[in-house]
């Protein structure tokens, strides 16, 4: 069966205090979200609505690797993580959905880079199915990377400005509540440490690339605001000593371990810690739960 599967090979599985529920939030932007949400930096605020706008295909993407293998888990628990796992992202798309349509607002191309998107995403869908799922192992554990660098960093949580600070933190929850899952779903179906350790580096390189040009055209469409001095700012607070992204090198790295898997490290903690705290930002409309799913 899958879990013992997973834990013979890895030494690691998932926190039994960890569930795995979809949960609908109904966040809303507008004119009480400042331009530059993120330490009030032109160049930060762009980098993060630019992976906003790749996340509703990504997702899609990531829930149709899994389900294409579905049927071949046989463990009645992981089946119940991957249904979570396709309604958690079903609602991280339809959140940020809302958050690009805000960004789209301000006059950003939102529409011309989801088309860029989707012929990206095309040629990825030629791919074998497997390898298609261990392109989704790789991008999952970026995001878990991430996710986890949030919840433990307060200088980041306080830096966003309060109207989009929820998404993130409540986003940053439920990635880490299912970062195993498809690297769990990889394993049952035969994936190879070959297959997984290339499409990390693959995934990787792909999202920087989409990434980068994303905000390039965002801050290029509003570069009357452009400035050497916030552009600085921002790569030294990414790129820098102990930035966002440069202190996760160390963790893509563990990736590369023959014997890794996600919940080697159990960051659950920060799950109970965060999530009794944005179950304010549900919507009155959606504390009863909401069973729409991608389809």
């Amino acid at each position: 069966m899958l879990s013992n599967t997973s834990t013979q090979q890895t030494g690691a599985r998932k926190p039994d205090s960890v569930t795995i529920k979809p949960q609908r939030m109904g966040f809303e932007f507008g004119e009480q979200t400042p331009r530059y949400w993120l330490d009030n930096s032109y160049t930060l605020s762009h980098t993060m609505n630019a992976l906003s706008v790749l996340f509703p295909q990504g997702e899609q993407f990531f829930v149709d690797s899994v389900r294409h293998f579905r049927d071949r888990i046989t463990d009645p628990a992981m089946k119940e993580e991957v249904r979570g796992f396709i309604g958690q992202e079903a609602m991280h798309s339809l959140e940020h959905v809302a958050m690009n349509q805000h960004v789209r607002d301000q006059g950003m191309p939102v529409e011309e880079l989801e088309k860029h998107l989707e012929v990206v995403l095309g040629i990825a869908k030629k791919l074998p199915k497997r390898h298609q799922l261990a392109i989704t192992c790789g991008l999952e554990h970026l995001t878990a990377m991430m996710a986890d660098m949030l919840l433990e960093r307060s200088d980041v949580r306080e830096d966003m400005d309060e109207s989009m600070r929820p998404i993130w933190v409540w986003h940053a929850i439920e990635e880490t509540e299912h970062k195993g899952v498809t690297f769990d779903v990889f394993q049952e179906v035969g994936g190879t440490y070959a297959e997984r350790t290339f499409y990390l580096a693959f995934s990787t390189a792909m999202l920087g690339v989409m990434a980068t040009y994303f905000t390039g055209r965002m801050m290029l469409n509003d570069r009357r605001n452009f400035s050497l001095r916030d552009g600085a700012r921002g790569l030294w607070r990414m790129w820098g000593k102990n930035g966002t992204f440069s202190s996760l090198i160390p963790t893509w790295l563990d990736y590369f371990r023959p014997d890794f898997h996600p919940w080697q490290h159990d960051n659950s903690e920060l799950i109970a810690r965060f999530k009794a705290q944005i179950q304010d930002y549900i919507a009155p409309q959606y504390r009863q739960g909401n069973r729409r799913t991608l389809q």
